[in-house]
């Protein structure tokens, strides 16, 4: 049986690109950057002025100067103005260009302005002050943020800062995600006693469309012929596909020998770890990719969790980790793991709280977590302080 450390390396060792494409730079967050964004100019492109307040050569203050006629205002927007005398001042707007022979900016707060004068009421000024010199942030054609980055809502702004109206991204992979098996029927339908309605390919797909990646879904009922021409015709179709449920060892759970069939590569079937021991990742001969994860609920996120979203993500996240709060006992040597809620304290640990649920099919369970915390097979005693990786999904 795989161990979890040979299942993350074998995904790991698969991770492909999907190539590029340019999109509007509005819908690019959570996307991955696939080029660099440098500075089209000088940033800020002229010294700002960072206060409401009167501009000033310091030299005229360092002579004693403390009363200063105002010879005009300057506002965000205007083109960039001059201080006509040293001994003078200009009224300055928060963002707008600093006069041109004017080095330092006085707070209103700082001033007294009467009849066009403006006099200081604090001794505090220092040479400079409140002016946000022009190139002090980026150079023209300096690098802020390199390809491969995942884009966030601050470099969102940043290509609205640049004028990149059009941003080149990672294309996503194009998924499908099948459920199978007959017990399941649609959201809106009242379930008899012996069904259960469909949930787990709403849950993958809308961990999917957090990672920026968009998936149809489709539900197969528990037939040999069916599930085989329906996964032939998915891998000739999508990048790919993720399959919930039939991949155990049950009298119907026609995957596994579907997939054999279409000579689908098999990689990894049956992991040592609990729950989602029964989880397969293959090729096809076409070059499609497929997750087949068990059905129960909880283990079904927890494998979409820690193999495939990793797999699909570029970058990948940093490794993440946790304290636990108590002490907990795992006796199989399997990987375990553990669901755990998450929270931050103010010494800036992060601590796992176990949430005990009743096994892999229980799906309210996942509500009261936020995270799986991987508890090593070479372990059975684990004792409340020590850290160990964890794998949010809040």
């Amino acid at each position: 049986m795989t161990t979890v450390h040979q299942a993350d390396h074998i995904i790991r060792s698969h991770r492909v690109s999907f190539g590029t494409e340019q999109i509007d730079f509005e819908l690019a967050n959570g996307r991955t950057l696939a080029e660099d964004l440098v500075a089209d100019r000088q940033m800020p492109p002229f010294d700002r002025v960072t206060m409401d307040g009167i501009a000033i050569d310091f030299a005229a203050f360092e002579l004693g100067g403390r009363a200063f006629t105002i010879e005009s205002v300057a506002a965000a927007g205007q083109p960039q103005c001059t201080l006509q005398k040293p001994t003078n001042c200009v009224e300055v707007m928060t963002g707008a260009v600093l006069p041109l022979n004017a080095n330092t900016v006085v707070r209103y707060e700082d001033l007294e302005i009467e009849n066009g004068t403006a006099v200081l009421i604090t001794s505090a000024v220092k040479a400079g002050q409140n002016v946000h010199k022009c190139g002090s942030d980026r150079a023209a054609g300096q690098l802020i943020a390199a390809k491969g980055r995942k884009i966030t809502t601050a470099e969102i702004g940043l290509a609205a800062t640049l004028g990149k109206a059009l941003v080149w991204v990672e294309k996503t992979p194009s998924v499908v995600i099948i459920s199978t098996g007959n017990e399941l029927v649609a959201v809106d339908q009242q379930p008899l006693m012996h069904q259960i309605r469909n949930s787990n390919g709403f849950a993958i797909a809308a961990a999917l469309q957090r990672a920026g990646v968009a998936a149809h879904n489709l539900h197969l009922a528990d037939d040999e012929r069916l599930i085989e021409t329906e996964l032939a015709r998915c891998l000739a179709q999508y990048d790919v596909v993720l399959l919930s449920g039939g991949v155990s060892a049950g009298k119907f759970d026609f995957v596994p020998a579907a997939l054999q069939k279409l000579h689908v590569e098999k990689f990894i079937y049956k992991v040592a770890q609990r729950p989602g021991k029964p989880f397969w990742f293959g090729r096809s001969p076409g070059g499609t990719y497929v997750f087949a994860l068990p059905g129960n609920p909880v283990s079904t996120f927890m494998c979409l969790t820690r193999y495939v979203l990793p797999w699909i993500s570029q970058p990948e996240a940093t490794p993440k980790f946790a304290v636990l709060t108590q002490d907990v006992v795992f006796k199989p040597e399997l990987t375990y793991f553990l669901q755990v809620k998450c929270t931050y304290n103010a010494d800036g640990r992060t601590e796992a709280t176990p949430i005990i649920g009743n096994g892999s099919g229980d799906a309210a369970n996942l509500t009261d977590a936020d995270a799986f915390m991987e508890l090593p097979s070479t372990e059975d005693v684990f004792l409340a302080g020590q850290a160990y990786q964890i794998w949010q999904y809040r």
